[in-house]
């Protein structure tokens, strides 16, 4: 069992038109009620390329607090009231990785608003068992620099937590490897900026991405997202 936080980025697949439903409930009941069994919520998201998918990330001080703060959430009277009205707008929740921080202290400069509308990009890289130290460490010393300098804020850097999942009522994603990185930017324009300037430098495409292929066993995968309302995750 790995000491400190472990984190859950849970990503819900829901019925055609019934996001704005789910944000709203959460929003008004499931905020404070989980806070108060000693959860940590850093971020909720609309996904700006799947309007019927809705993003969200958790954490708890360790996997033993994961298993009574979880037990008292899905226990206690908020979501006996309001659980029924939050899993009528999905069709599934079981998209759940069970992640540690890795490289960096996770959401330490996400704080306030700028009023704009900021972007979050998170990117999940599929690695071969038993290699994400390795590739921590040259995302870390390679990959992370280069982002930076097109414009990219590194926001969260996680890897896989293999601890047994103790509350098995909320499945999680088993038997994968990977590596979660976040990014931010002031806005969907900074984004696409980032994006053209990161494929400028020559460094990033002669030899970091090449070695960042060797690393993944298939294409990594980015979710574009925009905070909520009360999102504690924003630029």
């Amino acid at each position: 069992m790995s000491e400190g936080p472990v984190f859950e980025l849970c990503h819900y697949r829901l019925k055609r038109g019934r996001r704005d439903d789910l944000i709203e409930l959460f929003e008004r009941e499931f905020i404070e009620s989980q806070i108060a069994t000693g959860m940590s919520l850093h971020g909720m998201y609309r996904d700006c390329d799947d309007p019927d998918a809705f993003v969200w990330v958790r954490s708890f001080p360790d996997m033993p607090s994961r298993a009574r703060s979880l037990a008292e959430f899905y226990g206690g009277p908020v979501w006996k009231a309001f659980g029924a009205a939050a899993n009528d707008t999905m069709i599934n929740s079981d998209n759940v990785l069970l992640l540690r921080s890795a490289g960096q202290p996770p959401f330490t400069a996400a704080r306030s608003a700028n009023g704009g509308k900021p972007l979050v990009t998170v990117t999940t890289y599929s690695l071969a068992p038993r290699r994400e130290d390795e590739f921590v460490t040259f995302f870390g010393n390679y990959v992370a620099p280069l982002m930076q300098r097109a414009g990219a804020r590194s926001d969260a850097r996680f890897v896989t937590e293999r601890s047994e999942n103790t509350f098995s009522r909320l499945p999680v994603r088993e038997g994968e490897t990977v590596c979660v990185q976040v990014n931010a930017f002031e806005s969907a324009h900074a984004y696409a900026a980032f994006e053209a300037e990161l494929a400028d430098i020559t460094e990033w495409i002669s030899d970091v991405q090449p070695r960042l292929d060797q690393f993944v066993w298939r294409q990594p995968e980015t979710m574009r997202l925009l905070p909520t309302r009360r999102s504690a995750h924003v630029w």
